[in-house]
């Protein structure tokens, strides 16, 4: 049978009007709004950082320009400007180009990643390792596809897991369970409940990037081992910072050996870029083969990974640069304590000082970089829950303690200024 057309005779019949729909743009307007209403809108500063001179940087404004000591780097160890990464950067590019021609199955395993994944899994002693172009890629695909492939499995997630890690939960689809924060009591209550013939992944971080502090890794390993699950985690914060390789808190602890699967980053302490995981070989092959984000998604650049090898060798090895960093730790603990500006007083490299409110949190930021150039963005909700932003300071080897000093001396004219309340030692 033919079909009748429905479209309007144009020379003898009207256009009909439709409907205009909605007004998209307004709708993100209406969002952001609502962002700048409770004064958590963020604002990205624009710098230029500069080569040898780390941690002063060039910061970018419609004022002008002016140089700026950083306080808020992840790149932790300075090794993103380190003469050893960036040769072998260069030495990548001028040998194999700049980018990795396509996915690791179409092209793109290039011989840098190959080398590459090889230190990463010696770094952690695992018998394989895995790359991915960003730390969050790896926890989402890697948790994603353990959920998918391990049957009737229960991930069981630490409550201030980072996001990467909730996303790749989620997208697993498998049962999800949430201890409260490092409470192994109530981690093992959890376990008891599941049946030991259930798959169950434990995810958790060493490391936790906003309070400083640091799981207790071994005893949740050792509950892990009682109840039949496997031990997931993250040392993103924790690589090339901790252990006498650099391999992390585990490694620190004597506890890396019994940790099933590792996570960790390329973009924080090896001051490049990318993700990994690694573990026993047939894991890694198997989340090889069925992550979608590993598998559609284009190779690290011969290039960067040229320098994170490089940076991961160097740190494997040398002991300086994180001795270094946490004794400036220790020194910014000192005059931050002597000067009650309220912090929060963790374990790890990294510095919390709380301010508790959007508004001043930002008005801090800008007052620190108005009037005594020194650059630290605030922190605040979603990154942190309301009520709790703050100013996440990273020190590093290459802060000196007269930049320290001038950092506490500043907070305590903006803590003055502002009328914020003291602290006596830490909060």
């Amino acid at each position: 049978m033919a079909r009748t057309s429905v479209m309007p005779d144009l020379e003898t019949e009207p256009i009909p009007l439709w409907g205009t729909g909605p007004d998209y743009d307004d709708i993100f307007r209406m969002s952001l709004m609502e962002l700048k209403r409770e004064g958590r809108y963020r604002v990205f500063q624009e710098h230029r950082r500069l080569v040898g001179e780390f941690p002063l940087s060039v910061a970018v404004s419609d004022k002008g320009e002016r140089t700026v000591t950083v306080w808020c780097s992840n790149d932790y160890l300075n090794m993103g400007q380190h003469a050893e990464v960036r040769a072998a950067m260069k030495y990548a590019v001028d040998t194999f180009g700049a980018g990795a021609g396509g996915t690791r199955n179409i092209s793109g395993n290039h011989s840098p990643i190959v080398a590459l994944e090889r230190e990463l899994a010696a770094l952690h002693g695992k018998e394989a390792a895995l790359v991915f172009g960003c730390g969050y890629l790896a926890n989402l695909a890697t948790l994603a596809t353990l959920g998918q492939l391990l049957p009737d499995c229960v991930i069981v997630s630490d409550e201030l897991n980072h996001a990467s890690m909730i996303q790749g939960i989620r997208a697993s689809r498998a049962e999800k369970r949430v201890f409260m924060h490092n409470d192994l009591l109530h981690l093992e209550e959890i376990l008891r409940s599941i049946p030991k013939s259930r798959c169950k992944v434990v995810a958790f971080e060493s490391v936790y990037s906003m309070d400083g502090d640091i799981a207790p890794i071994s005893d949740i390993v050792e509950i892990c081992e009682r109840y039949g699950a496997m031990a997931y985690l993250d040392e993103v914060h924790a690589v090339g910072m901790y252990g006498a390789t650099g391999a992390g808190v585990a490694e620190r602890d004597g506890i890396g050996s019994r940790v099933g699967l590792v996570q960790g980053t390329l973009a924080k302490a090896f001051g490049v870029i990318g993700g990994y995981i690694a573990g026993s070989a047939v894991m890694v092959d198997a989340i090889r083969s069925h992550a979608n984000g590993f598998i559609f998604t284009s190779a690290l650049p011969p290039p960067v990974a040229e320098a994170a090898l490089a940076s991961v060798r160097h740190l494997r090895v040398s002991e300086s640069e994180r001795a270094a960093l946490h004794a400036n730790v220790r020194k910014l603990r000192t005059l931050l304590r002597e000067a009650r500006i309220p912090f929060l007083d963790g374990p790890s490299h990294i510095v919390p000082v709380m301010v508790g409110d959007p508004v001043k949190c930002k008005a801090v930021s800008d007052l620190l970089i108005e009037r005594h150039a020194i650059y630290v963005q605030p922190i605040n909700y979603p990154t942190v829950p309301r009520g709790t932003e703050r100013l996440r300071i990273t020190t590093s080897p290459a802060h000196t303690d007269a930049m320290a000093e001038a950092l506490v001396a500043a907070l305590c004219e903006c803590w003055r200024d502002l009328q914020l309340p003291l602290s006596g030692n830490g909060v």
